[in-house]
């Protein structure tokens, strides 16, 4: 199982950029977007949904704050 984040605008629109992060675990997903909200924020990102392959695990969850 791969998980990602998914990149939306503020109107939830799944953006494609930056290049989204792979992890292989739930834990380092998580750990590493509150390390890098600050970063994505600032280019554009203004909320994310975690994924689980292709599966929705929940979201979207905003960055502002």
């Amino acid at each position: 199982m791969i998980w990602t984040w998914r990149y939306e605008d503020s109107a939830g629109t799944a953006l494609d950029r930056p290049t989204p992060e792979r992890f292989t675990n739930k834990s380092d997903a998580e750990s590493w977007l509150g390390e890098a909200w600050r970063d994505l924020l600032e280019s554009g990102v203004h909320q994310v949904t975690l994924l689980e392959d292709d599966r929705v695990e929940y979201g979207p969850m905003g960055l502002n704050p």
